[in-house]
């Protein structure tokens, strides 16, 4: 058997907010190491979003979500993927608590997470998520595939400036995010084969010594690197690594477009509970997504509150 993943962030533009990353993960039989899950699973999932109500979407999270839309799509991706992992958390902590282990802890710096929790689904329309797991779990036993899980790392804001203030450099802290996420996948089984596709990075072509560094017991060897597709095997002993950087993976991977919904709609549970905490500090306040134009508007609206609550920028204002 062999090991598929894929690796996709959420949130590396904004002002406000958290940045994740995620990745997802399914054993298959090694000789379908390449196949398309899209295809695999085509009983139960597919990569069309529409009013298909037989089939769950699984696409990139911006097809599944977009701006004032339904998080329906979205919600229903990440709630009937946990369930089929045998997860069903009630609220956002349970949730952190499943995929991204250590984040909780991190938390209790902002008081606008510390003191929040978010009952889930947030949707009224996600359907019955029970069904649909049980059917996409009948497909996967069905066609040797078996769920690995969701792996996620959210940064939140003054997690972000730090490690920006250490670096210097954003594309460096996203591609730290991405191999943390891809050493806790290779950590979840010892298949002898595995391959793990990312969605590029920032536009950065080269990965062999952040590779090299980050799996410093592997030897690396270069398979290709083109401003499209760059490719890398890293073998241990028995053990053989693929690694795939690709232009708009989430387009070309299930398991890319699965990890950028996990992204996305963890994102957006931690914006709900800034949103929360923040309109109850200020009245009329209206909600934002945390992107640049938005954001300086929230700002100015809750100018007042920092002061009176003593809220330091950095805590709450991501530098880039």
């Amino acid at each position: 058997m062999a090991i598929i993943a894929g690796i996709d962030e959420a949130g590396l533009g904004p002002l406000l907010g958290p940045l994740v990353v995620s990745g997802t993960a399914f054993r298959v039989p090694d000789s379908r190491i390449h196949d398309c899950l899209w295809e695999t699973l085509d009983e139960t999932c597919t990569s069309s979003v529409s009013r298909d109500t037989r089939r769950l979407a699984v696409a990139d999270s911006k097809q599944l979500f977009r701006g004032r839309a339904s998080l329906a799509p979205l919600e229903r991706a990440v709630l009937v993927t946990l369930a089929v992992n045998g997860c069903r958390p009630r609220t956002w902590r349970e949730l952190l608590d499943h995929v991204a282990p250590s984040a909780t802890e991190q938390l209790e710096s902002y008081p606008w997470y510390a003191a929040s929790d978010v009952a889930l689904p947030l949707s009224g329309d996600v359907g019955d998520v029970g069904t649909r797991a049980n059917a996409i779990l009948r497909n996967c036993r069905a066609k040797e595939v078996e769920p690995l899980g969701a792996f996620c790392e959210p940064l939140p804001e003054y997690h972000f400036n730090r490690l920006i203030e250490s670096t210097n450099n954003k594309s460096v802290v996203l591609l730290g995010l991405a191999l943390r996420v891809a050493d806790r996948i290779l950590r979840c089984g010892d298949d002898r084969r595995v391959r793990i596709c990312v969605d590029r990075l920032g536009g950065r072509m080269r990965y062999r010594e952040a590779l090299s560094t980050a799996f410093p017991d592997y030897d690396l060897q270069i398979l290709e690197e083109t401003p499209e597709h760059s490719a890398y095997r890293l073998t241990r002993e028995s053990r053989v690594c693929r690694f795939e950087f690709t232009v708009k993976g989430e387009q070309h991977h299930f398991t890319v477009a699965l990890a950028s919904a996990y992204s996305k709609y963890l994102r957006e549970l931690y914006m709900h509970a800034l949103n929360s905490y923040w309109s109850g500090q200020v009245a009329g306040l209206r909600p934002t997504a945390g992107y640049y134009t938005d954001a300086k508007r929230w700002l100015l609206d809750v100018e007042p509150a920092l002061r009176r609550l003593a809220v330091k920028p950095s805590t709450l204002v991501r530098q880039r």
